[in-house]
C-alpha cells in the first residue's frame, strides 16, 4: 500500500483505525451522500477521508471489503468537492438475494445513480478512479487484475486542485465495518480516446 501522509477528513467517523496497511471506518447509522434527485432530500453527511492533487492524469486503485447487511450499506471510492459536486462508486446492500454496484456523480446539487444488479455473496471489490483533465473514469473488479469500466463523467468543477480517496456509510438504522487496502496512486491507466 502506498502511505498517504496527506490524508484528510472531510467528515470524520467516531471510530477508526488507520494503519500502513489499511483504513477501517465503522459506519454510523443514518449517513450517507445524496443531493434531490428523485427521493427529494439532501444528504451530506457520510465520513469521506481524502487527499489533495492537482495532478490532471492519473489513477487511483483500492480494495474495499465489507460485511454489508442492511439496504443502502455501502463503501468505495469518491471525489468530493463540496456538498453539490462529487461522485462516489460502490456497492450498495439491498438484501439477502442481491446488491448494487454502482456509482453517483453530483453536479450543480443534483445527483444521478447508475447500478446493476450482483450477488449479495459478494464481500469485496476493487475500484480503479482515473483521471484526464475534469473528465473521470470509473472502473470495478473482483480480482484487482482486470477491470471493468463502470461509468465516464465529467466533473463541473472537477479542473485543478481536487480531493479524492473513500468514503462509508449507513443510510438506514445500521453499523458496519468497511476495510480499505492496497491503495496506490499511479500513472493514468485510462488511455487517450484515439
Amino acid at each position: 500500500m502506498t502511505t498517504f501522509n496527506n490524508l484528510e477528513w472531510t467528515r470524520a467517523s467516531k471510530v477508526y483505525e488507520i494503519t500502513d496497511e489499511r483504513i477501517q471506518i465503522t459506519t454510523e447509522p443514518n449517513t450517507d451522500l445524496w443531493q434531490r434527485t428523485y427521493y427529494g432530500f439532501q444528504n451530506d453527511n457520510a465520513p469521506v477521508l481524502q487527499m489533495s492533487t492537482s495532478e490532471d492524469y492519473f489513477s487511483f486503485t483500492v480494495k474495499t471489503n465489507f460485511d454489508t447487511k442492511r439496504r443502502f450499506d455501502q463503501c468505495g471510492v469518491v471525489i468530493y468537492l463540496n456538498s453539490d459536486n462529487w461522485l462516489k462508486a460502490s456497492i450498495e446492500y439491498e438484501n439477502d438475494d442481491f446488491q448494487r454496484l454502482g456509482s453517483v456523480v453530483t453536479n450543480a446539487g443534483y445527483s444521478d445513480w447508475a447500478s446493476f444488479d450482483i450477488d449479495s455473496n459478494i464481500k469485496s471489490m476493487w475500484y480503479r478512479l482515473s483521471r484526464r483533465e475534469s473528465d473521470y473514469c470509473i472502473e470495478y473488479s473482483e480480482d484487482g487484475l482486470n477491470f471493468k469500466q463502470m461509468r465516464i463523467a465529467h466533473l463541473h468543477e472537477g479542473q485543478g486542485e481536487i480531493k479524492f480517496g473513500v468514503y462509508a456509510c449507513s443510510p438506514e438504522d445500521s453499523s458496519f465495518e468497511a476495510t480499505f487496502t492496497e491503495m496506490n496512486v499511479g500513472p493514468c491507466q485510462w488511455k487517450a480516446h484515439v
